[in-house]
């Protein structure tokens, strides 16, 4: 993969520890463990330094799901019920994320969470941290 080539100043510019609200996205298997729960909540209820933009619900596998997809789909759900809880206002915000882990080629999973993800990112200033 080809990356981008920054200029020093900027790279050190985003390697400073940000001021005032950050923006941020949020990819999580909220149903797998409660931990996700916690980080979904702080940060909605911390909106003097973070600013949620959206919520990504991220598949996984355990005893508590069937498959990656299943698990994917329990995280979508629980992320609804907690935003529900809060009566925070569904501002269709939340994406449900890929459906399985990336193989060995490395290919991409497609989903409304990537696809929202690049969005987000082109549509960004270069310079905005």
């Amino acid at each position: 993969m080809n990356f981008p080539k920054l200029p020093d100043t900027l790279r050190f510019a985003r390697l400073q520890p940000p001021t005032g609200q950050v923006r941020m996205v949020l990819d999580t298997d909220t149903y797998n463990e409660v931990d996700d729960q916690f980080a979904l909540v702080h940060a909605l209820l911390s909106p003097e330094r973070l600013r949620v933009e959206a919520i990504y619900a991220a598949p996984y596998f355990n005893d508590r799901s069937s498959g990656p997809a299943d698990g994917m789909e329990k995280s979508y759900e629980e992320i609804h019920r907690l935003l529900e809880k809060l009566h925070w206002p569904n501002r269709d915000f939340v994406y449900r994320g890929a459906t399985a882990y990336l193989d060995a080629s490395l290919q991409p999973q497609e989903s409304a969470a990537a696809r929202d993800l690049v969005t987000r990112a082109l549509a960004s200033p270069d310079d905005d941290p």
